[in-house]
């Protein structure tokens, strides 16, 4: 300060300087930004996006919201490199591929299961979705080729939250929620979070129902900077309907015709989740995590399903019973030591752990003909009473898998160098109740991965990578396992919240199981491959102006298949080129008007067969989506949403007897408040 004082003196006066503050940035939340900046997808460790030698793109809290996504489908429509909405309006699962292949699940990075056949999760319970893209089950466990989805749950934050919001929608829908917590104590070593929604609604089609009650509550100890304890407990229960029933192929109707049964058209899930995660800092760079999670799942469906014409002078079509009872016990354990040292130049960060898990899987199937129905004037007979007619399939699967695991990040200059090793002990026995004969089958299995990345400047990174994939498949089937050779760019503009990536990739799986659209039994296909390239970016470009984007080139072909009848041709449900764009651009409020928030987004599915025989295509399409919010106050918010702006309409999935027709608009008006 000695120049600024001689300073003054020369000029005889006194300058006096405002005061200057240094204060430390906060770390942005997901509830308030698009562009993430972190993920744990990639190697299991909290990494800078721009270290990891792999495609990862994450769907943050807030763009869920501001797209009004309810279903994970919806959640994911806007990401490069999956494939979303190919059997149309079918509520029973979530339906979506990653670069060609179902994927699997995860939950805090514990295994959840397939999205093909598996309960559909409640994304309001997610702080965001994390995309894992390719093969790498060296991350978390076992996994298709195309790549992954972890979900990341909502827990107490120790911060004061208070927010709540309702909505009415399209089809009568009626929906209240609520997302609160804070501090137990002054100190804020206890602190709590309550989550939850009650919804109680229609759909698009006559004689259909959508309701869900959802409710997650947590609890966080964190008696010093070291240590932490959280525990988290949740109930879904939806009380919905599978799907339309579908339509005669070929022809034209109104999406609303219902050509099942009344009183045979339900799907419930009611599922009860404890987790628990502990973390220990010991110091010296030394920390302990360990995850644990039980899950009791009861679900089932049934419907009508149409089968072929019967008369088509007489408007008539043939309907067949279709049904599935299921209760499952899930409970996975991960514990991991991680370890960060520094030896001369190199910086080193090592993550050694082991898992365990114990799925006991029970499952009930019925398929029996039904009357034939009108389309013209539709009269309905009844439903099926399951407890007097036998089931064609029913079966207990007991799975335990042990698991080890070893990944190691490297970093030298700009060089980061990542390696990860797996080895899974997996048991599987079978009782099938019908034949009264068990099976059983040991797996062992290793998988692997090498990444290299390059840093070229503190915002530009470039990466290749090699990775393996292993699941197990049926009892007397060999595991399905893929591969997939990698490169990739990743920019991230100093001055500006944005992330734009490219990568190139070249994938296949072997002892490869689809299950058939058309008769929902497992084929065996034997090996395919993908080669393809995603571009995607994420920015916040002015304080008014962000954009999402992405595209998508998928070439797929079967290599090998039974009998050879499928070599050659494309994967079913899976366009060669895809894309989507989302804009949203802020009005600020002058004096009394408050701030008015314009969306909208375009997402492009290019044209694909509807299943491996590439017998039927479905054509290309544009679907337009729209958001309009406008702040009230400070604290109150009222949003418009509409899907499917335009009530594009085409054959999502169909060309054998029957169609499935993708969703038509959908209208929400949702109040949100923060107390």
């Amino acid at each position: 300060m000695a120049p600024v004082a001689a300073l003054a003196q020369a000029y005889d006066e006194v300058v006096e300087l405002d005061p200057i503050s240094v204060e430390q940035a906060e770390a942005v939340s997901d509830a308030t930004t698009i562009v993430a900046t972190t993920t744990a997808a990639g190697s299991g460790m909290p990494t800078d996006i721009l270290n990891t030698a792999s495609s990862v793109s994450i769907i943050t809290e807030k763009e869920i919201e501001r797209r009004d996504a309810t279903t994970v489908e919806q959640v994911l429509q806007y990401t490069p490199g999956i494939s979303t909405d190919y059997y149309g309006r079918d509520d029973r699962f979530d339906y979506f591929k990653i670069r060609g292949f179902d994927a699997y699940l995860y939950r805090d990075g514990l295994l959840v299961g397939e999205n093909f056949g598996g309960v559909r999760e409640e994304p309001y319970a997610f702080e965001r979705v994390e995309v894992l893209k390719g093969a790498n089950s060296t991350a978390f466990g076992v996994s298709d080729p195309g790549g992954a989805v972890n979900f990341v749950t909502k827990t107490p934050t120790g911060e004061r939250l208070r927010n709540g919001y309702l909505t009415y929608g399209s089809f009568n829908h009626k929906e209240i929620g609520f997302d609160m917590g804070d501090r137990i104590d002054e100190a804020g070593t206890l602190s709590w979070r309550f989550t939850g929604k009650m919804q109680d609604a229609e759909a698009e089609t006559d004689y259909s129902n959508d309701d869900e009650t959802f409710f997650m509550g947590g609890l966080a100890w964190r008696p010093s900077a070291a240590t932490s304890l959280t525990i988290v407990a949740d109930y879904l229960y939806r009380d919905g309907y599978p799907n339309s029933s579908g339509y005669p192929a070929g022809l034209d109707f109104e999406r609303d015709l219902f050509l099942g049964e009344p009183d045979f058209n339900y799907l419930d899930t009611d599922r009860k989740t404890v987790t628990a995660k502990f973390d220990h800092d010991f110091g010296n760079g030394l920390t302990f995590g360990s995850t644990a999670r039980y899950s009791d799942t009861k679900s089932g469906f049934g419907y009508v399903f149409l089968g072929s014409i019967t008369s088509l002078a007489d408007t008539t079509v043939s309907r067949y019973y279709f049904a599935d009872e299921g209760s499952t016990r899930d409970f996975v354990a991960d514990a991991h030591l991680m370890y960060e040292t520094a030896f001369g130049a190199f910086e080193s960060r090592t993550l050694g752990g082991i898992e365990f898990r114990d799925t006991s899987d029970e499952s009930k199937l019925w398929y029996t003909a039904a009357a034939d129905i009108d389309w013209t004037n539709p009269v309905y007979t009844g439903g099926l009473d399951l407890n007097n007619t036998t089931p064609y399939q029913h079966t207990l699967t007991d799975t335990q898998t042990q698991s080890v695991y070893l990944q190691e990040e490297l970093t030298y200059d700009r060089f980061i160098a990542n390696l990860g090793l797996r080895h899974d002990w997996i048991q599987i026995e079978q009782t099938d109740y019908l034949y009264g004969t068990q099976a059983s089958g040991d797996y062992s299995e290793t998988t692997g991965r090498v990444g290299l990345t390059y840093r070229i400047t503190d915002g530009l990174s470039v990466y290749g990578s090699y990775a393996e994939s292993v699941v197990p498949a049926s009892v007397g089937i060999e595991p399905e396992r893929g591969k997939q050779y990698e490169i990739g760019v990743k920019y991230r503009p100093a001055g500006m919240r944005a992330l734009f990536t490219a990568s190139v990739y070249d994938l296949t799986k072997f002892n490869m199981t689809v299950t058939n659209p058309n008769t929902l039994l497992e084929e065996t296909i034997g090996e395919a491959n993908v080669k393809g390239f995603d571009l995607e970016a994420k920015a916040e470009l002015t304080d008014r102006l962000s954009v999402t984007a992405g595209y998508s080139y998928l070439d797929s072909e079967i290599l090998q298949s039974d009998n050879g009848i499928y070599d050659g041709n494309q994967l079913g449900s899976v366009p060669r080129n895809s894309g989507s764009v989302w804009v949203d651009y802020l009005v600020p409020g002058q004096g009394a008007f408050g701030d008015l928030n314009l969306g909208l987004g375009a997402r492009y599915t290019g044209e694909y067969f509807r299943a491996d025989d590439n017998a039927s295509k479905t054509d290309a399409a544009v679907i337009f989506d729209a958001a309009i919010s406008y702040n009230l106050t400070d604290q109150t918010q009222l949003a418009l949403n509409v899907q499917n702006l335009l009530d594009e309409k085409h054959v999502a999935q169909g060309g054998f007897t029957t169609d499935y027709y993708n969703a038509g608009r959908y209208v929400s008006l949702t109040l949100r408040h923060a107390f």
